[in-house]
C-alpha cells in the first residue's frame, strides 16, 4: 500500500518530526513543492537503502544472465545442500562461534556468545 502525501516546504518544515516518523510506515512517502511544482521527495531511510539495492542490480547487466543460469543450474540438480556445504566446509556446529543480533537501531548489533 503506497501513501502519498504532498506538503508546501513550509508545511513540511513545521512538521518534520511527524513526517519523519510517518515515512518509517512502508509504502509512505512525502512530496514537498515549492510554488505548487515537486521539488523533493522523502522516505525512510530503509526505503532508500532497499531502492538504492534495486537500483545497482538493475544497473549490473549480467545479473539476469546469472540468475537464469543459476536457475538452470538447478532444475539439472547441479548445487550443494546447505548440510553438503557445511561439511564440505569442515563446519563443526559443537564449537563455540559468535552470532550477531541486529538491535532495534539501524546498522547496530549486539554480539552474544551461543
Amino acid at each position: 500500500m503506497n501513501s502519498k502525501n504532498t506538503l508546501s516546504l513550509t508545511e513540511a518544515r513545521k512538521n518534520i518530526f511527524d513526517i519523519a516518523e510517518d515515512v518509517q510506515k512502508p509504502g509512505t512517502y512525502y512530496t514537498f513543492t515549492e510554488n505548487g511544482s515537486p521539488k523533493a521527495v522523502l522516505i525512510s531511510a530503509e526505503q532508500f537503502d532497499s531502492l538504492m539495492e534495486d537500483l545497482e542490480l538493475a544497473a549490473d547487466t549480467d545479473f539476469a544472465k546469472r540468475i537464469a543460469q543459476a536457475e538452470k543450474e538447478f532444475e539439472k540438480g547441479s548445487y550443494v545442500t546447505l548440510d553438503e556445504l557445511k561439511k564440505d566446509l569442515n563446519y563443526d556446529t559443537k564449537k563455540a562461534f559468535m552470532v550477531r543480533e541486529k538491535t532495534s537501531k539501524k546498522n547496530q548489533y549486539k554480539t552474544k556468545k551461543k
